[in-house]
């Protein structure tokens, strides 16, 4: 079908006349043509992506929920580690370096390291940022905590190699038999006094037998006093360890051993009674620290189980009976 001319009215000449479209009209129109196309196309794309995910980013964006799923328990995990890290922290200032004279290594330093505000700028600016950013401070501290962990038991190992005399010395052992020992009475530190009724401090604690139950030396040592008494803590035996440590054994029935007598750990040193202030058959035991009374639950780690160590800590800090 031949193209249709189109025609216009001249007002000069008074007779129609073909249009003539010139090129750079043809061009014009085109370009206009062209762009109003791009024009649409482009906000059609805009409408789509807004509104509807490509498989690609579907894809991505469940990648996205799985790692972010993984950060969380990473950190749940992490934090996990750190307690266990604190809790080995506390047994060797509280323990370890306590026996072997060592000053406890502080929290500051344990933590120490990453004194760098700058440190985790690189992880900044992204939507999961805090997540990053929470595993790898962790992760940093965990660290911190390892290595000084390390360095701690590599001086307590020389320690250790050097002072072989001094672990024998240390008490280290619970004063009766787990077979005769029926419950801790009473714990160390503040409570009411059975006889006077107000708030003392208790400077041991109190394990209940029977009467006549055998008593042991927590350590090797030399017996420094013999104490007999109606009153206070009746008969009592002191036995000096070296090292600035000292245990006390009181309300006996009988004292077996001598002033100024050696004796090793677990040798038979008396029998537990109810001699001087006391309301009941049981035995008092203290352990001293450069004279200065300390917790005896810490120094039963040589002949206790986790369970049986972690049964006489519950019972240590819940006093069943209170005998003197």
């Amino acid at each position: 079908m031949a193209k249709q001319k189109r025609y216009i009215f001249n007002q000069l000449t008074q007779s129609f006349e073909a249009l003539e479209t010139s090129n750079s009209r043809k061009v014009m129109r085109f370009i206009l043509v062209f762009f109003g196309f791009l024009g649409v196309a482009f906000l059609f794309a805009i409408l789509l992506f807004t509104f509807f995910r490509s498989p690609k980013e579907m894809m991505q964006a469940r990648e996205l929920e799985y790692m972010k799923l993984q950060y969380e328990i990473l950190n749940d995990r992490l934090d996990n580690m750190e307690i266990l890290l604190s809790d080995m922290e506390q047994r060797d200032n509280n323990l370890y370096r306590v026996m072997f004279e060592a000053d406890p290594i502080t929290r500051a330093t344990r933590r120490s390291g990453f004194s760098d505000p700058n440190r985790y700028d690189n992880l900044l600016g992204y939507v999961n940022s805090s997540q990053v950013v929470s595993a790898a401070r962790k992760l940093d501290v965990i660290s911190s905590q390892l290595y000084h962990q390390s360095v701690s038991y590599d001086e307590l190992f020389e320690m250790a190699r050097n002072k072989s005399d001094m672990l024998a010395h240390i008490p280290a052992i619970v004063p009766l038999k787990l077979t005769e020992l029926k419950y801790v009475s009473s714990n160390y530190g503040y409570r009411p006094d059975p006889i006077y009724k107000v708030n003392r401090f208790h400077s041991g604690m109190d394990f209940s037998a029977p009467k006549g139950t055998e008593v042991y030396a927590t350590g090797d040592g030399v017996v420094a006093e013999l104490d007999k008494s109606l009153w206070g803590y009746g008969n009592m035996v002191i036995i000096e360890h070296g090292y600035g440590y000292e245990t006390r054994y009181a309300h006996l029935q009988k004292a077996l051993v001598r002033k100024g007598q050696k004796v090793k750990r677990g040798q038979l040193i008396g029998f537990v009674g109810n001699s001087g202030k006391t309301t009941g058959v049981h035995l008092h035991y203290e352990v001293r620290k450069n004279d200065v009374p300390v917790d005896p639950i810490n120094f039963f780690y040589n002949d206790l189980t986790p369970d049986e160590y972690e049964q006489i800590l519950e019972q240590s800090t819940v006093p069943i009976q209170i005998m003197d």
